[in-house]
């Protein structure tokens, strides 16, 4: 099975964001197009407008956690990025599920 991937800009360029390497990310099609411009959301629990999570800077494991094809948020940051990116929608989680009961996803 063969996903594709988009060079994500972290900070669009229309926020100021370069194409340096430091500033690009691969991301699946739905994040990217979720993820639009952004480079903030709401945090869900709490209301609060909080930035994204970068992946050139921040460290998944602090921020998030998976179990059983869903994505946890343990931050503020966490939580605001699985939302607005609709992580855990279904489809997605299914295919989280299927790929670790293959060997091709880490839990």
């Amino acid at each position: 099975m063969y996903l594709r991937f988009h060079i994500e800009h972290v900070i669009a360029r229309q926020h100021g964001g370069t194409d340096e390497l430091s500033n690009l990310a691969l991301a699946c099609d739905r994040c990217n197009l979720c993820k639009g411009p952004n480079i903030a959301a709401i945090d869900p629990t709490t209301g609060v407008l909080v930035r994204l999570f970068n992946p050139r800077t921040d460290d998944w494991t602090v921020h998030f956690r998976l179990h059983d094809g869903i994505i946890d948020g343990l931050t503020d940051i966490a939580r605001a990025t699985i939302a607005l990116m609709q992580m855990n929608a279904e489809h997605r989680v299914l295919l989280r599920r299927f790929l670790a009961s293959n060997g091709e996803l880490m839990q």
